[in-house]
């Protein structure tokens, strides 16, 4: 049966002037109309290790791993998931806004849904996804659903600061992680597509705590600021470290810069005293772009060169991948270096599999987890960007 009208308008009516924390309710009303017994939320926790039912006075459903359910697969995936049970079965639909994962409507039903109506239902949830990703900010339901352990003072000043993990434009896709989730200070990244240029970021401050994390939101923000004046990435890169040696003497930020033609796949970048990316294509790596290019961002005045902007032709289907030290220094118990080898092989290994950029960068944060015994030293980011113009 195709999802009924009815249903759609009691959504577009919390929308309009409903809470986040309402729709449980809502959507158990509207389960009938489905065709389906219950409808659930489950969130994904920004660890993004399980899926939580949406934080109510009256929470009942147990919380489900992403790694080992159905309804974690549907996460992963991002492709639906049916489960035959003693009572019907159940459904699981991707939450999707836009490209970024929030994490799975749950329908449990007498019947597995048709293929003619699954379609419709993929649609209901998609604006179930878009009501929690534009009601959000106006309580904190979302944010007592998602977060297992009180967060710090410094990671709720970097969090409130980024981007969606995930975003995609005509084929080309960003998917960036960040941890420790709860007490990250001195990491972040930041994208913005405007036209055909899609530019990326990603910064790592010395220090952490509230200091770092002060210094990281006056380095996003001048970013922000100087990209959308209209300078160019030198001048970006100037202006930011203007700022950062004015407001913070003797502190510094290392960075990458960038800039993609999604039309023509060129590619521009500074690293200002950062690692390079990790550049893959077809299955493997090729040498690193040169760096440095430039002094660490509050350090530039001590050298009188300009930043240098490091030019790159990219293939349909290449991949970048732009870290943090925190990921290729995680240590193991035995004191040895995660690397920049262990690093690309990861990359190469699960995109060879066929695995998305989010999910392969949620996996590759589990990973630098697991490997520092679940106890991180340094904060660990990364940002992945594959150019896959329209055309391909």
């Amino acid at each position: 049966m195709l999802v009924s009208l009815e249903a759609v308008r009691r959504l577009m009516d919390l929308r309009r002037s409903g809470r986040v924390e309402d729709l449980p309710a809502v959507l158990t009303a509207t389960a009938p109309l489905l065709d389906a017994q219950s409808a659930i939320v489950l969130l994904a926790d920004y660890g993004q290790e399980s899926l939580h039912p949406l934080r109510t006075a009256h929470d009942t459903t147990t919380a489900l791993p992403v790694e080992t359910t159905l309804a974690g697969r549907a996460f992963t995936t991002s492709e639906h998931q049916w489960l035959d049970t003693d009572n019907g079965g159940a459904l699981w639909l991707p939450l999707l806004h836009g490209a970024e994962r929030l994490g799975v409507l749950e329908l449990r039903a007498k019947v597995q849904p048709p293929t003619s109506a699954l379609r419709d239902l993929e649609m209901f949830a998609a604006l179930v996804a878009e009501l929690i990703a534009s009601r959000r900010f106006y309580g904190d339901t979302v944010e007592h659903t998602r977060r297992r352990m009180p967060m710090q003072l410094a990671a709720e000043i970097i969090w409130n600061q980024l981007p969606p993990l995930t975003y995609a434009v005509d084929g080309t896709v960003v998917a960036a992680v960040l941890e420790p989730c709860y007490d990250v200070g001195g990491d972040a990244f930041d994208y913005a597509a405007n036209a055909h240029v899609l530019h990326v970021a990603l910064f790592d401050t010395v220090g952490h705590g509230i200091t770092a994390s002060a210094l990281t939101t006056l380095t996003l923000n001048t970013y922000r600021n100087a990209r959308r004046s209209g300078l160019s990435l030198s001048d970006t890169c100037r202006s930011i470290d203007k700022w950062v040696r004015a407001q913070y003497p003797g502190a510094f930020v290392t960075a990458l810069l960038a800039e993609l033609d999604m039309t023509s796949g060129r590619y521009r970048r500074i690293s200002a005293g950062h690692p390079a990316e990790i550049f893959l294509r077809d299955g493997r790596a090729l040498p690193s772009l040169p760096t440095p290019n430039a002094l660490p961002l509050g350090l530039g005045h001590m050298i009188a060169r300009p930043p240098q902007v490091v030019e790159e032709q990219l293939e349909p289907g290449d991949t970048l991948v732009l870290y943090t030290d925190g990921i290729t220094e995680a240590r193991d118990a035995a004191g040895v270096l995660f690397g920049v080898d262990k690093l690309s092989e990861f990359l190469l290994t699960t995109l060879g599999q066929g695995t998305g950029g989010p999910e392969t960068m949620r996996r590759l944060v589990r990973t630098i987890v697991t490997y520092e015994n679940g106890e991180l030293r340094d904060d660990a980011t990364a940002a992945m960007l594959q150019w896959r113009p329209a055309e391909h």
